[in-house]
């Protein structure tokens, strides 16, 4: 168990699925039942007690950093694409010295029984861990999810489909990192998946499955989906 106190929300992609909605401006400004998605992710971070929150900017930097630093948050602003890993390797002198929790910033989350962060924060175990990433049911979701992201072992380990496999979770763009995971990151751009491999390696990726609602927001078509369904009541809770 860890007490939250740093966390980062990722709002620097172009949202290229998402055009022509994302040509003028960034995909977390997006609304969602009145309110920006980025928006919903600080609401999240707020709600868990987490003081200092970086938010990094690319597309549309001007328009996602007036939001942010409304909220109070730091912005990193970054000139050229730093992917997720990039990004986060940069801003990790402000995300303090222990665990730290990330999410995408069009990553939209109903909490179930219990704050999906404070799970996240209750499960992080510093000696087993490098990550702990909040997974929800492929079956469940609406729209495309590939083969699936992960499996989860009885212990909660995250290991990856292999060829011609069906996993049965997807990510849900939040999580809690451990700054062990970047000693070795490289300079510029990366993806997250690459330390991720490297907890799975090392037997130090972990995952738990949320336990309320999560929306898929890829394309236009997702986004209207989600918003009908919130304007009618009728999310569909992930469990």
């Amino acid at each position: 168990m860890i007490s939250l106190t740093h966390g980062m929300l990722l709002a620097a992609g172009l949202g290229l699925r998402m055009r022509p909605l994302t040509e003028t401006t960034a995909k977390p400004l997006l609304t969602l039942y009145g309110r920006s998605l980025l928006d919903r992710g600080l609401d999240r971070f707020a709600d868990a007690g987490i003081g200092q929150v970086v938010v990094n900017a690319h597309w549309c930097a001007d328009q996602v950093a007036a939001a942010a630093e409304a909220r109070g948050a730091l912005v990193q602003r970054e000139e050229t694409l730093l992917e997720t890993g990039g990004g986060v390797a940069l801003a990790l002198p402000w995300l303090g010295h222990g665990p730290f929790a990330v999410a995408n910033g069009d990553s939209v989350w109903l909490d179930g029984p219990s704050p999906a962060l404070a799970r996240l924060a209750e499960n992080f175990d510093d000696a087993r861990m490098d990550a702990l990433l909040l997974l929800v049911r492929s079956a469940q979701v609406e729209g495309e999810v590939g083969r699936g992201d992960f499996f989860i072992d009885p212990l909660g380990r995250a290991r990856r489909p292999k060829e011609r496999e069906l996993a049965p979770y997807i990510f849900a763009g939040v999580q809690v990192l451990s700054p062990r995971l970047f000693a070795a990151a490289p300079a510029g751009a990366f993806s997250l998946n690459r330390v991720y491999d490297q907890a799975i390696e090392a037997g130090r990726l972990y995952a738990l499955v949320h336990d309320g609602v999560w929306f898929h927001l890829s394309t236009p078509a997702d986004l209207a989906r989600a918003e009908a369904a919130m304007a009618a009541g009728l999310v569909k809770a992930m469990f």
